[in-house]
């Protein structure tokens, strides 16, 4: 793929926020882009809040008005249409995807996804966008140095408040840890290595999480190291990482600030990053596009044959031990 962002045409579909700040980023990039929504309503709302055209009724609009030519999409739509509509476009042509997480309500649409993918021959890409952070990628920088991580401990705790504020469907609701929760369980594995093995418990749920809401766990990771993990969501609390190699305890707490702590000190300091695209744009989606577009040739891309394993093997042990 051409690396000349101005000579590309990407498609997006999705009009909400996440799809408003795709849009954002590939007018700063440059890019060639049209914007497909799925209602009337929701495309004259866009419309009068971006000052950009988009075209209503989803991929079937798309496929009367829009630009077939476009061999590239962005695909930021509901939960519960992601695996649809990425499978909607495979039919259409469309050849390079970026799918937000995660994928699919379950395991079950996000095969779906992968299986098409492979008979088209689609390269489809999870945007877990914290992959991409300005944090990440400075951690990921140390941890190189240090020569590795030797353990690791996360916590992925939900705030109920919020989410049953905000959130409408009660099938988001249900599949709130592969919908949320992952996005810190995918970082911290990316940063200290999935599981080789892994001990995952589960007590009690909720009236709209039945099958868990306590959590906790622990293992040993690809790269050798120790992990342990926990989150309550019965209970106060927040997301978090931290990322320990010989000489450096490296702390997320927020995710987007990356905090160390050095050998014979309790002094916890925030590592000077280059976290301004963060600060524009919503964190981690800048970099994550404009790779995206480039070719997803970055090492922090998860494939949808990638994510399909993680959740099988990994996410749904974690979140859904019932279920595996």
């Amino acid at each position: 793929m051409s690396n000349n962002l101005s000579s590309q045409k990407v498609a997006v579909f999705g009009v909400g926020p996440v799809g408003k700040e795709y849009c954002k980023i590939l007018q700063q990039l440059g890019v060639d882009f049209s914007v497909v929504g799925r209602s009337t309503t929701g495309v004259e709302r866009f419309t009068s809040e971006t000052g950009i055209m988009a075209l209503p009724n989803g991929v079937k609009g798309w496929k009367s008005h829009g630009d077939l030519s476009t061999k590239s999409a962005i695909v930021a739509v509901n939960l519960e249409e992601l695996a649809q509509v990425a499978i909607d476009l495979m039919d259409c042509g469309i050849r390079n995807i970026l799918l937000e997480k995660p994928g699919g309500i379950n395991a079950e649409e996000i095969k779906l996804v992968k299986d098409k993918a492979k008979a088209t021959g689609t390269k489809v890409w999870i945007a877990y966008n914290r992959r991409f952070y300005a944090s990440v990628l400075k951690a990921q920088e140390i941890i190189r140095n240090d020569g590795g991580v030797k353990s690791f401990n996360f916590e992925f705790t939900e705030w109920p408040h919020v989410i049953l504020e905000k959130v409408e469907s009660d099938v988001a609701k249900r599949n709130w840890f592969l919908a949320n929760s992952t996005h810190v369980v995918d970082m911290a594995f990316l940063l200290g290595g999935f599981p080789e093995k892994l001990e995952a418990f589960t007590l009690k749920g909720c009236d709209w999480h039945p099958d868990s809401a306590i959590f906790a766990g622990s293992g040993v990771s690809q790269m050798g190291a120790l992990f342990s993990y926990q989150a309550n969501w019965l209970a106060p609390g927040r997301w978090s990482v931290e990322i320990l190699t010989l000489n450096n305890r490296l702390i997320f707490r927020p995710l987007e600030k990356l905090q160390i702590q050095k050998p014979k000190s309790v002094a916890i300091e925030f590592v000077d990053i280059d976290d301004q695209l963060d600060e524009e744009f919503k964190p981690g989606f800048f970099k994550q596009t404009e790779l995206f577009l480039k070719g997803a040739g970055h090492e922090n891309f998860v494939s949808i044959e990638k994510h399909h394993k993680n959740v099988i093997c990994y996410f749904q042990k974690i979140g859904y031990p019932q279920r595996v």
